[in-house]
């Protein structure tokens, strides 16, 4: 009786192992299931700028960070910012706005900026809401003010008493700063320090213009950081920018609070690239740099005189005729001849458009025509070729890519490619990852041989190229031109 207790108890246990095995093997599986999902579900900043391919970054605009110099998209902060793309093996987007929330918001946004790439001062406040990267360089906050009438015949102890030297000094004085920048919240502690108030005007205007206003009288003082302001003084010679308003600061970059595997390989990057003569030559070249100034006061400087080229106003009066905003055609002058009337390439183009002989002859423009003809006709063969593609390819933004292709290999091979993509099963009406592919490849025997191509062999990456570097520039041309009139946008 005994026996046959024990072996119903053993039964029993057995049982019940069984039974907790099994429910553990399907928690197990469910946890398993449930860790999956939410590995899955777990993509990071950095991973996504991967696979889209694209950094998206914000950044200001003045005459160090970002501009256009002669057709160039140039800036501290957009050298750093393309070097930065070449690590990680993306391309480069960029937004801009003097605005510093526009920007928090920007990479605050769902599907806003990646990144904050500017002179952002790292204070306590802001580490709630940012994460910061690697200083990228220091500076501090000076009082920019101007100098007395006739400064030049005075003593310099006289021109030093005049000026505000002693922070103390500032109590009851009025500075106008930019709206939402470090400044303001500096001048805040700067009153709580000397007990005294100081009278501050946000404003909408950037740094530099604020500057100006300084030296123009309109305005007695404004705050910026020191190497910004040191630039001014070599311009404007009665401006005085050596009344300290902070300590040494870290400038650094920002990503949004949570993006570390980003942060970490910004900061992997600008450790090692702010060792590099590369880094330092760029620093030099827009802090450093007694020219950076008088460019900036430049007509062809976008801040300075807001033109891209000296041709502006035929890029505006004939864009109508293709009906492109007329910085998109600016930007393909600039591809076909840094806006040099005199060029001739190797294969006989001529002029600021580089016409070919032939299509010269067909527009009716000798090689010899003035500028103005040139730019006529070039856009003319613009909308030839838009004209070609017009029924098929109804979308505007893409038919512009199909246009900048063929203006530079050919319709033809564009065709050609074209039908390669329907063959191969991709959109023949779409530029991006479908027929600019087989443009890119028609150099290879197995495309260029393809029995539904007509016009063979072509060097399918300078298109390529080609059109994805006028769409770069010109979208810097928007960001930096935003104030400008358009002609008309597609």
């Amino acid at each position: 009786m005994i026996r046959q207790r024990k072996r119903v108890l053993l039964f029993v246990a057995i049982s019940l192992l069984l039974i907790a095995g099994t429910v553990a093997l399907l928690n197990f599986e469910v946890d398993q299931d449930f860790m999956v999902d939410e590995e899955k579900e777990k993509v990071t900043d950095l991973t996504e700028i991967i696979e889209r391919g694209v950094l998206r970054a914000a950044t200001d605009y003045n005459s160090t960070n970002y501009f256009i110099y002669r057709g160039e998209p140039m800036g501290f902060h957009l050298e750093l910012l393309k070097h930065f793309a070449n690590y990680l093996g993306v391309d480069l987007e960029v937004s801009v706005s003097n605005d510093l929330q526009e920007n928090m918001d920007c990479i605050l946004a769902d599907d806003g900026c990646d990144l904050i790439a500017q002179n952002l001062t790292v204070t306590n406040s802001r580490r709630s809401l940012l994460s910061f990267t690697e200083p990228h360089s220091q500076t501090r906050q000076v009082l920019v003010q101007r100098k007395p009438d006739q400064w030049y015949n005075m003593r310099s102890s006289e021109i030093e008493n005049y000026l505000v030297r002693n922070q103390l000094d500032m109590g009851g004085k009025t500075v106008h700063v930019q709206k939402n920048s470090a400044f303001v919240s500096r001048l805040h502690s700067l009153m709580d320090e000397i007990g005294d108030t100081i009278y501050i005007v946000e404003r909408d205007e950037e740094v530099e213009e604020l500057i100006n206003l300084v030296a123009g009288g309109m305005i007695d003082y404004t705050v910026s950081d020191e190497n910004l302001a040191r630039l001014n003084q070599m311009y404007f010679a009665n401006i005085d920018a050596r009344t300290p308003v902070s300590f040494p600061q870290n400038l650094s970059w920002a990503v949004r609070p949570g993006a570390n595997d980003l942060l970490e390989a910004v900061n992997e990057w600008l450790r090692e690239f702010k060792t590099t003569r590369q880094y330092t030559a760029i620093y030099n070249k827009y802090y450093n740099n007694s020219r950076s100034v008088f460019i900036a006061k430049s007509e062809l400087h976008s801040l300075g005189g807001g033109r891209i080229s000296h041709y502006d106003d035929y890029f505006k009066r004939y864009a109508d005729i293709v009906g492109w905003d007329w910085r998109l055609i600016a930007s393909l002058s600039y591809q076909e001849s840094r806006f040099d009337h005199s060029a001739v390439s190797w294969a006989g183009a001529f002029g600021i458009m580089q016409l070919m002989p032939g299509t010269a002859e067909f527009l009716n423009v000798a090689e010899d025509a003035s500028v103005q003809e040139h730019i006529a006709a070039g856009v003319r063969y613009l909308r030839w070729l838009d004209q070609r593609f017009t029924d098929e390819i109804q979308d505007d933004e893409q038919r512009v890519l199909f246009v900048l292709a063929a203006y530079n290999v050919g319709i033809g091979h564009v065709l050609d490619a074209r039908r390669l993509a329907e063959k191969y099963g991709k959109d023949p009406n779409t530029w991006k990852d479908n027929v600019d592919y087989f443009v890119l490849n028609k150099s290879k025997p197995k495309y260029y041989l393809d029995p539904v191509v007509r016009y063979g062999y072509a060097r399918g990456a300078e298109p390529y190229n080609y059109v994805t570097e006028i769409m770069e520039r010109y979208r810097h041309y928007r960001n930096a031109l935003e104030r400008v009139e358009i002609a008309q946008s597609y």
